[in-house]
């Protein structure tokens, strides 16, 4: 009996793990850019997850405060690089803010077209490279073809693909070249099937959803706790959104815009009828239902640019005149947030007289996202952490700053 017992023992023992720590990044592709996420796993259970940022770090809010007001507008592309339209627009409203400047029509109207068309090209960069870390590599080749088009709107009006500068503190760099509004709706006419071949190879995926539906479930109580934004919010069933909630200046340039926040509320959404039906196996703050979001905004993006695009062609030929680099700033203070592709972005700059900002800092909504990214892989497997850590689209450029 004695050796029968000493035997089991034994063979406790050695089923017994060790707990190991394995390093996820910084250069691993489902990071999507410089994260570094060090997993402690029993086994194959995530433990603990610790992000460690600042490999981007390249002192943004200190140089912010070395150049004019002007002069920042081009560092803020490098914040959200996938929607430097959205970086442009926060930090031009805050400064305009400060100095008591109004956009004209026509440039708000311009504003909202092109931030709206950034956010779709974010959310097709999200929904692409999102399948492409779960095995599917098909719809990455659908969202990056019809990015291109926006890509080529951009270029057409501002000469840049991916860093635009096009939004700044006064108005817009140049108004619309000829025939680009025409061009604009033909790209809306075409993308508006590909968005149901993407719910075919993603959305309503049976694989897809296997990988995503009851993983990293986000509480609405967790995600305003940790002051999660955007999608990853609204995810969790928070019906909020800065383009109808927010502030002055901001909340002005779409107040005149018909669109639904999306939001699942009470496990439901808003004309729900016309979009996939949600998996049974699904639950209100999953990975599958922050992907889900993204994917419907898309489509009301696309009905504020058809609606921004009729207002523009009733305004008066006026795109506002950028503030020169000598432009001093008064004393005071502003701090100003917009509603971004992933989330809330905060901009708040202090003038003392000069034309250089006393002090500048800025409020990542990718920061406060990731935050919570500990608590979502606990207990989940180490094959679930890229499906948690892509469900929150992140960016470093605008953690790191």
């Amino acid at each position: 009996m004695a050796n029968e017992r000493s035997q089991a023992e034994l063979i406790e023992q050695d089923i017994q793990t060790d707990e190991l720590l394995i390093n996820m990044g910084p250069q691993h592709p489902s990071t999507h850019g410089v994260l570094r996420l060090v997993l402690r796993t029993d086994g194959e259970v995530i433990v603990d997850a610790v992000p460690h940022i600042g490999y981007l770090h390249r002192s943004g809010e200190k140089v912010g405060e070395s150049v004019s007001a002007r002069q920042f507008a081009p560092y803020t592309d490098r914040l959200d690089y996938l929607a430097s339209m959205n970086m442009n627009l926060g930090w031009a409203l805050a400064v305009e803010k400060l100095l008591g400047l109004e956009a004209t029509e026509r440039a708000g109207c311009l504003r909202v077209i092109m931030c709206e068309l950034n956010r779709i090209a974010s959310h097709l960069v999200a929904a692409g490279t999102y399948g492409l870390d779960l095995g599917s590599f098909t719809p990455f080749t659908y969202t990056f073809r019809e990015r291109e088009k926006i890509q080529n709107l951009f270029e057409a009006v501002c000469g840049a693909r991916l860093t635009y500068s096009y939004i700044v503190p006064g108005g817009v760099t140049a108004d619309l070249p000829d025939g680009w509004l025409d061009q604009c709706e033909a790209f809306l006419e075409e993308f508006t099937p590909v968005i149901d071949e993407l719910h075919a190879v993603l959305t309503s995926n049976d694989i897809f959803i296997r990988r995503t539906a009851r993983v990293g479930v986000l509480s609405r109580e967790m995600a305003i706790d940790y002051g999660c934004t955007g999608p990853v919010l609204r995810g969790s069933g928070v019906d909020w959104d800065l383009r109808r909630d927010g502030q002055s200046p901001y909340i002005e340039l779409y107040k005149d815009y018909t669109f639904d926040v999306i939001a699942p509320i009470d496990g439901h959404y808003r004309n729900e009828a016309a979009y996939p039906a949600v998996p049974f196996d699904a639950v209100v703050g999953d990975s599958w239902h922050r992907f889900f979001i993204r994917m419907i905004e898309v489509v009301q993006s696309m009905a504020i640019i058809r609606q921004a695009m009729d207002r523009y062609r009733k305004t008066e030929p006026d795109v506002g005149k950028p503030i020169k680099t000598t432009e001093k700033l008064p004393a005071g203070e502003v701090y100003l947030e917009t509603e971004a592709p992933k989330g809330q972005m905060g901009f708040m700059v202090i003038g003392d007289g000069t034309k250089t900002p006393w002090r500048v800092r800025l409020r990542s909504s990718c920061f406060s996202n990731l935050s919570v990214a500990p608590e979502l892989c606990r207990g989940h497997l180490m094959a679930d952490v890229p499906a948690i850590v892509g469900s929150l689209d992140l960016v470093l450029g605008e953690i790191d700053r």
